[in-house]
């Protein structure tokens, strides 16, 4: 027999990203998405699907650039804390304590705790039902050498599906 689940359950464990916006002389920004993926090789173009009341949102369709960084497992806590917390009410950079750092081709700054990075220019905007996926063209792409070399791993979320925080916003229970 065949029962009814929340689809985002099967998509789980998904990696969380650390996407910087707005200019790094203007008070930038750091939201957490999961929502984000590779969609063409040629060119080189990824997607992350924002929240179109997000205060990143209102960043990077004002800049049309954003980083997507790759944060190791050991800022796990500021990772959530940019997840839960608005961009309109606080400086995440701040709070939390991470360091902007220029990019290489863009105005947003990148991550310097973070294992890599990729630097995007907004190619393309598609209103996807509560969302918008935002489709950059990376421009630059980068990491640590041990992670490059394979000295140091990357971890994906751990944890089983996060049913109470999915269950509030889709209705599982």
């Amino acid at each position: 027999m065949k029962v009814d689940v929340e689809y985002l359950e099967f998509m789980w464990p998904m990696r969380h990203f650390l996407i910087t916006c707005g200019d790094i002389a203007d008070r930038p920004n750091i939201i957490t998405l999961s929502f984000c993926m590779p969609v063409s090789k040629r060119p080189p173009l990824l997607a992350c699907a924002i929240g179109r009341g997000a205060y990143s949102y209102k960043l990077i369709t004002g800049t049309r650039e954003f980083v997507v960084n790759v944060a190791p497992s050991e800022l796990r806590k500021e990772t959530y804390y940019c997840g839960f917390y608005t961009g309109y009410d606080v400086d995440k950079f701040k709070e939390t304590g991470l360091t902007p750092k220029p990019a290489r081709a863009v105005k947003v700054p990148i991550i310097d705790e973070c294992v890599a990075h990729m630097e995007c220019k907004v190619r393309q905007e598609i209103e996807a039902g509560d969302k918008t996926l935002i489709v950059g063209e990376v421009v630059e792409a980068y990491a640590d050498e041990a992670v490059v070399k394979g000295e140091r791993k990357v971890e994906f979320a751990r944890s089983s599906f996060p049913r109470k925080k999915y269950g509030t916003r889709f209705g599982v229970t």
